[in-house]
């Protein structure tokens, strides 16, 4: 298998989110399921089925228009949602996509595998107005390591820096970026550094506060 070709990339603080953020929820906390629609129950799968559900734990919630599994257990279970998915963890971030698997371990959220056209990541930074966000095919998120992997077309902001590559994983924890790519192939990876720099050289708009001075008069033939 060829290995993959990796450059490190450091972003500065701008994707920086502090250490507290990541602390995970309590697994002393209750798990809160609510389906709207109703559960359907196959007894020969033994597959439990929900319509518009929503499982909720402290400030992690996953919502979808479906949701499948094999049992109410949250200690060691993989759930699959369809439809309009939203996961959110905040402060670490949110994700939107059209279908994930989301791995519950000691009765809390431990890791979420997200799959859309694209897929969507999105987390404010504390005490600011600025967004981190991504989007990809794939976008795995770690809840425990702090990490977003981002694959297939994958790109992600900080709000003032882009980038694009194969494959992004975003550290939360330890603020920075790694992207890489596969040798012999053609594929590359693309940064763009402070896209809001070209705003100082933009032409002044006009003033319309003030009437335009009138038309100059044409000169009258002798």
């Amino acid at each position: 298998m060829a290995r993959s070709c990796r450059s490190l990339l450091v972003l500065g603080c701008a994707l920086a989110a502090p250490a507290v953020a990541f602390a995970q929820v309590s697994s002393t906390e209750p798990i809160k399921l609510d389906s709207s629609g109703g559960v359907t129950v196959d007894y020969k799968t033994k597959e439990l089925v929900f319509t518009n559900v929503t499982i909720s734990q402290g400030t992690n919630r996953v919502q979808a228009d479906h949701a499948r599994a094999t049992g109410l257990d949250f200690a060691n279970s993989k759930w699959s949602f369809e439809g309009n998915v939203r996961i959110d963890a905040e402060p670490r971030g949110n994700l939107r996509s059209d279908t994930a698997v989301v791995e519950f371990r000691d009765n809390h959220i431990a890791r979420a595998t997200a799959t859309g056209k694209p897929a969507e990541f999105q987390q404010k930074r504390p005490g600011t107005d600025q967004v981190a966000h991504g989007h990809a095919n794939e976008i795995v998120y770690d809840m425990a390591a702090g990490s977003i992997r981002l694959s297939n077309d994958a790109w992600l902001s900080d709000g003032q820096h882009e980038i694009s590559a194969p494959v992004l994983v975003y550290n939360m924890k330890e603020q920075r970026v790694e992207a890489a790519t596969t040798p012999g192939t053609d594929q590359h990876i693309h940064i763009t550094i402070g896209g809001d720099a070209a705003k100082g050289d933009a032409a002044p708009k006009p003033d319309t506060s003030k009437p335009p001075p009138p038309a100059p008069t044409p000169a009258t033939q002798p």
